[in-house]
């Protein structure tokens, strides 16, 4: 076996490298464009989430809406007074009679915020409807449903009111003085 002597005869034998950064920077863009598509997909991602919270948020306040609905349709003739809930813990448990009357399964918390604080709506002492406390800018500005036709172009989630007024309140015209 014959030992290489010189430099000359080394680099016959060993092919040159023409490569050297090319490959560095090709790898570095596949990685570029990897980020740029992983972000993209993050905020498809973001985007579905927050559309999915507002579809729950619709769906939680139509629920309060048909509870104080129903606890307003149910009240005593004794107690035409106080037609609304004073707290939400009513439409779970009605105070008014003294077998169990419930108007919602459960409180829900607001999808929004993650939290069961929500925003009243008071005449006097009961509650006519809720809202969330978010500040946030909804997605949806349109195509509502005919009984949240009032939510179109609100500019934050707080704006969004879920309430029930009896059609003969909603109704009478407005006297100016």
């Amino acid at each position: 076996m014959r030992v290489l002597s010189n430099k000359r005869e080394q680099n016959k034998l060993t092919p040159p490298n023409n490569f050297g950064g090319f490959t560095f920077i090709g790898l570095m863009i596949i990685i570029a464009i990897m980020g740029v598509a992983l972000l993209a997909v993050g905020e498809v991602w973001h985007t579905a989430q927050r559309r999915e919270k507002e579809q729950s948020l619709l769906f939680v306040g139509d629920q309060f809406r048909n509870a104080i609905h129903a606890y307003y349709q149910h009240a005593p003739a004794a107690n035409k007074q106080q037609p609304y809930p004073t707290s939400l813990e009513d439409l779970l448990k009605d105070p008014r009679y003294p077998s169990t009357q419930r108007y919602l399964r459960q409180l829900y918390l607001d999808p929004i915020r993650g939290s069961a604080e929500w925003g009243l709506l008071k005449k006097g002492d009961g509650i006519y409807g809720v809202y969330s406390l978010s500040e946030e800018a909804p997605i949806k500005q349109s195509n509502f449903r005919l009984v949240d036709k009032d939510l179109e172009s609100k500019s934050k989630y707080s704006e969004w009111f879920f309430m029930y007024v009896p059609t003969q309140l909603a109704n009478k015209p407005v006297v100016k003085s």
